[in-house]
């Protein structure tokens, strides 16, 4: 960058090329879409409806019941014995905490991914939830792409670049915090 160049990083995306305004759409996209994922999933553990038939799709989420049984699942699967240890000496026996916990950490995850609200922290915080549960899978024969490829990978772009920024609130919010992370 020269001295005489003032384009700023909250300018960028107003002054950039085609090419970089096409990428912050696809990112946005991908934003809005990993919101959507968290934020229905959240919305099935808080009403414990998982199973949905509309006619012309049917589909499930995952509640809290089934997020329970998945984590069970996994900490008797694994062979990472510390994280085993942790989920089934701590996480399990107080569900009746982490059940609510997960419920609203998913709909915080979505709704900042869906709106663009501290984008790069709602990133993190799926990033936090999900990599303990494809560690503790990796190991058992299944899973290898379906978890990075659907979950973690688009979290850790998340994570990275800052997606909000376009049809996202950390447009607003990030020139006011001098453009730094999370936004």
């Amino acid at each position: 960058m020269s001295d005489t160049d003032t384009t700023t990083t909250a300018q960028a995306p107003a002054a950039a090329a085609p090419g970089y305004r096409l990428m912050a759409g696809a990112f946005a996209a991908l934003r809005i879409f990993m919101g959507l994922v968290f934020l229905s999933n959240g919305l099935a553990k808080a009403t414990d409806v998982g199973l949905y038939n509309w006619g012309f799709i049917n589909f499930n989420l995952i509640t809290a019941g089934s997020a329970q049984a998945i984590a069970g699942g996994a900490a008797q699967a694994t062979y990472i014995t510390p994280l085993a240890a942790l989920y089934q000496g701590f996480v399990l026996p107080n569900w009746a905490f982490f059940g609510p916990f997960l419920t609203f950490v998913e709909i915080a995850i979505g709704l900042g991914l869906l709106f663009g609200v501290a984008t790069r922290l709602a990133a993190v915080g799926g990033l936090l939830l999900l990599t303990p549960i494809w560690l503790m899978l990796l190991p058992t024969g299944g899973y290898l792409w379906e978890y990075p490829s659907e979950d973690i990978l688009p979290l850790v772009l998340l994570a990275v670049v800052p997606a909000g920024r376009v049809a996202g609130l950390d447009r607003v919010l990030a020139p006011r915090f001098g453009g730094r992370w999370p936004f």
